[in-house]
Order: C-alpha cells, then sequence, then structure tokens
C-alpha cells in the first residue's frame, strides 16, 4: 500500500465498473480522493467499500459547472490533486449506438460530449487545483484501432482521446504532469446487462473471451492495475503513451 500513499486522486465514472475497478486499486495502493458519477446509490455503495478516505460526488461529465464543482470540493477537502483518472464514458442513456446512415445531429452531439468533450473539460477543470508532476490518465479504448460495427462515433471519439494524452502532455511539460491513456478492450462490467438480454448473456461473454487471444474478457482490476502504474513513479519516463489491455486482440487476434 505504497505506491500511492497519501496521493489524492479523482476518478470520473468510478461508481461502477472499470470506473470503480480503478478506484479500487488505487486505494489498495494507499491512494484517497474523490469518486464522481450521477447515480446514487451506485456512488453510496462505491464510497462505502472505498473507507473513508474516498467521498462521492454526485456530477455530470458533461456538465462544465459541475466538473468545476468536483475539483473545488476534492481540493477543499484534501488539499492539492496528484492524480486524475477520465474515465466516464460510453453509452449515452437512452441513444443507441449505429452507423453512418443512422446517426443524426444530436446523437452525434451527445456521443461527443460524453466521450470526448468532457475529458477536454475534466483536464481543462482539474488543472488549476493540480499538484506539479502529478499524473493524469485518459482511458481510451481499443475501438479506436478497430472498425467495429456501429461504433464509429465512438471509436472516433476514443481515437482523439489518445491523440488528447499527447498533446496535453506537450502542453503541460513546463508543469511536469504527465497524460498517458489506458485502452481497454472487452471488459466484464455492468454495461453488459444495458445491451444483452439477460438469456444470452453467459453467451455473449463466452463469445468474446474466445475471440481474446489471452482466453478471457478483462477484469476491471486489470485496468485498475495499469492505472496504478500510470499514477505512480514507476511509469515517471512515459508520457503521452497509450497502454493498452484488452488482451492481445488490436495487435495478435486475426479478425
Amino acid at each position: 500500500m505504497s505506491k500511492l500513499k497519501n496521493k489524492v486522486a479523482v476518478i470520473t465514472g468510478g461508481n461502477s465498473g472499470i470506473g470503480f475497478g480503478i478506484a479500487r486499486e488505487l486505494k489498495n495502493e494507499g491512494a484517497i480522493g474523490a469518486i464522481v458519477g450521477r447515480n446514487q446509490e451506485t456512488l453510496d455503495s462505491s464510497v462505502v467499500e472505498l473507507g473513508e478516505n474516498f467521498i462521492a460526488i454526485n456530477a455530470d461529465v458533461t456538465n462544465i459547472a459541475d466538473l468545476e464543482r468536483v475539483f473545488r470540493e476534492t481540493a477543499e477537502r484534501f488539499g492539492k490533486i496528484d492524480v486524475i483518472v477520465a474515465n466516464a464514458g460510453g453509452a449515452v442513456s437512452g441513444v443507441v449506438f449505429g452507423s453512418v446512415a443512422d446517426i443524426g445531429e444530436a446523437t452525434y452531439d451527445k456521443t461527443m460530449d460524453l466521450n470526448l468533450k468532457s475529458v477536454y473539460f475534466t483536464v481543462h477543470k482539474a488543472l488549476p487545483y493540480m499538484n506539479d508532476g502529478g499524473s493524469i490518465i485518459l482511458i481510451g479504448s481499443n475501438a479506436a484501432h478497430r472498425a467495429y460495427p456501429s461504433f464509429t462515433l465512438y471509436g472516433a471519439a476514443k481515437a482523439a482521446v489518445i491523440h488528447f494524452a499527447k498533446g496535453f502532455s506537450n502542453d503541460l511539460l513546463d508543469r511536469k504532469i504527465r497524460v498517458n491513456v489506458i485502452s481497454p478492450g472487452t471488459t466484464d462490467t455492468p454495461v453488459f446487462d444495458k445491451f444483452v438480454p439477460a438469456e444470452q448473456l453467459e453467451a455473449v461473454k463466452k463469445y468474446w473471451a474466445d475471440a481474446m487471444p489471452i482466453g478471457r474478457i478483462g477484469q476491471p482490476s486489470d485496468i485498475g492495475k495499469t492505472a496504478v502504474f500510470l499514477a505512480s513513479d514507476e511509469s515517471s519516463f512515459m508520457l503521452g503513451a497509450e497502454l493498452l489491455v484488452d488482451g492481445g486482440l488490436t495487435y495478435l487476434s486475426p479478425a
């Protein structure tokens, strides 16, 4: 529990799935801080599990005023911030994925607001509260590298997030703030329940496990352990880098 002892971290979307997996692994290495999300029930249950050194903040990352409040409240509670994990993203509630023939302006804007604009302004609003020498971790996706059916917008947004890691690192050289990105592959999170009927769930997970060169789908802890590395001094020589944590799917899978 020493790699991140007393480091203050903010994890957006930290109340479930990959975000909570990241928060738990950071906490296990001594970090303290805040998780951010919109679902009060999962915020409450997650912060109880993380313990008294974490707070939960109900906020919408697509709302700039909410983001300002997140970092102000965290800094008021813990002092300066050392680690930001811009994890919030994915499917917009009530909006389905689709092809360029199907997706219109309203869905385009909502998807980009959640998966791209929110990442930019998470970093923008965090900077006044961050310690020099801190670490910012963005969450990309292997969908930035593979053109999955109906995932064009999402993949494009995540490709831009990968570029953000390079550009932000360059922008912040004078403050020695490192920005890197983790790109997960298929990961076992509650998002499956939103898109897959219960009776098909195990079959779909098996399909993806069989597609993975490593022979299984990812777990939130796989992403969390990678985030610990990027948040810690062990990665002090890395900036603007992407770590693909996808079981070999992008580089090794023939399909």
